[in-house]
């Protein structure tokens, strides 16, 4: 089978953990005995995010006041070079047989794309209300609730063309396992002359994954993160998750834009357009996640 695995940030840094560089090693190497076992036998492309790890370059960056800071395209492209290596390291350790590279990879979006006017991807570091208060006299950032805390969010245009696309699909034929298009990609917009230039912005990764597996016509595609299905009624009494379902009947309940909400629409993408199921599941259940028997089954 060929599938597009989407590697939730959990696989780097858990929730509440501190962003050091030995937290994401430590847990990506954690996560790479499984993940490489459940690849065995697929041709397999990663996706991965980068909503933390882009986040903290732009404090960095905006730190170092001799300078302008680094557009978010710039950090975006530093954020897959920096977790690209950890993944791919880490995989090839686990899994020395096999050949894995690493690819910066661009993602073309539509410059009037309205999610500019309304940003919603969350990056960074989570903060108090308290803290928010004084970063806002700091910075012209729009922060966001996610959970009981804050973080920084960015415009996230859909994603409409993965540039390096025939390369990827070259390498995955080769048998090349393939960690590409990290945090939904580098966004980038083709102008009326038919360059490419960066633009202001953080792609959903999940979205991104969806585009490619369709693009790539991959048989499933497998959105892996920090919880073991899609629950309905999350964080209550009542919450119970779901096994299968058909992607119009999912896309009928509703789900927070900056958590559950891209992967949910990632899947029900794929499922519909390509006739194929995806699924959503834990990390740590990879193998039954991959083999159908565990996670949510968006049927189309």
């Amino acid at each position: 089978m060929r599938i597009v695995v989407a590697l939730g940030g959990n696989a780097l840094l858990k929730r509440g953990e501190p962003l050091s560089a030995e937290n994401q090693r430590r847990n990506m190497r954690a996560a790479a005995d499984a993940l490489a076992l459940a690849c065995k036998g697929h041709e397999i492309v990663i996706v991965h995010g980068n909503g933390p790890q882009v986040g903290l370059l732009a404090l960095e960056a905006n730190a170092y006041k001799a300078l302008p800071p680094y557009p978010l395209d710039v950090l975006g492209a530093e954020s897959q070079g920096m977790i690209g290596y950890v993944v791919a390291q880490e995989l090839r350790n686990a899994s020395p047989e096999r050949p894995t590279a690493a690819l910066i990879t661009q993602t073309i979006v539509d410059g009037s794309d309205p999610a500019f006017q309304r940003p919603t991807k969350p990056i960074g570091p989570v903060y108090t209300s308290e803290e928010v208060a004084s970063l806002r006299e700091q910075h012209s950032w729009t922060y966001a609730q996610d959970g009981k805390s804050f973080r920084r969010v960015v415009p996230s245009p859909q994603p409409v063309e993965i540039v390096e696309l025939p390369i990827i699909d070259s390498l995955v034929r080769s048998g090349v396992l393939v960690i590409c298009a990290g945090g939904g990609g580098i966004p980038v917009r083709r102008n009326p002359d038919g360059r490419i230039s960066g633009v202001e912005a953080v792609i959903d990764k999940d979205l991104a994954a969806a585009l490619l597996a369709e693009k790539l016509g991959a048989d499933q595609l497998a959105i892996l993160t920090d919880v073991d299905a899609v629950y309905l009624d999350w964080g209550t009494p009542q919450q119970k998750a779901i096994g299968k379902i058909k992607s119009l009947d999912l896309r009928r309940h509703g789900f927070a834009e900056g958590s559950m909400g891209p992967k949910v629409s990632a899947a029900c993408n794929f499922a519909e357009r390509t006739g194929r199921a995806a699924v959503i599941g834990s990390l740590s259940a990879v193998q039954s996640v991959l083999s159908g028997k565990g996670g949510t089954i968006v049927l189309p």
